[in-house]
């Protein structure tokens, strides 16, 4: 759960290491990992929000990632640590509206992005459920954390070839 302590904007995951079998034959980062990234940076951000693995376990309730979004900035290879910034855009009764940035650990690069919507899930019936009301005061917490961080240039964008 929040504490006391102030809530970080962006919210700002331990560094991660990028493991040998994850580098693809063009040697660099294959793209199925990057969602590993990016899947273990959002697990730190909401145990945050008191949604980890007791979450599950005591609540019978998680939370299910219903869309995503990445754009592919630049490589990582072998060497290249990496943190996952995270910051709440928005949420309501039962959704959390992210973005995930994967950032070079010492030199400070943005090599891709993620935005996702997750779904709150009751795991008893597999459908849709509204967050507790001390799971809806920690997601309120964070987003006025994040409320004056400018909005990233890849929130919300359409995928399409122009024609014409």
């Amino acid at each position: 759960m929040i504490t006391s302590a102030p809530i970080p904007a962006p919210f700002k995951s331990s560094e991660m290491a990028i493991e040998p079998d994850w580098i693809d034959y063009n040697g660099h980062l294959n793209m199925a990992f990057y969602h590993v990234l990016f899947d273990r940076g959002i697990d730190e951000a909401f145990l945050t929000l008191g949604l980890g693995p007791d979450y599950v376990r005591e609540r019978n309730a998680s939370f299910f990632t219903v869309e995503a979004h990445v754009c592919y900035l630049r490589e990582l290879a072998l060497d290249d640590p990496v943190h996952v910034h995270i910051r709440l855009l928005a949420f309501d009764d039962k959704r959390a509206h992210i973005f995930e940035e994967l950032v070079h650990a010492r030199e400070g690069w943005t090599s891709a992005t993620l935005e996702q919507m997750s779904l709150h899930v009751d795991m008893a019936a597999k459908r849709a459920s509204p967050w507790p009301d001390d799971i809806r005061e920690n997601l309120a917490a964070m987003r006025k954390a994040h409320a004056d961080l400018e909005m990233p240039p890849q929130v919300g964008r359409v995928m399409r070839v122009k024609t014409g």
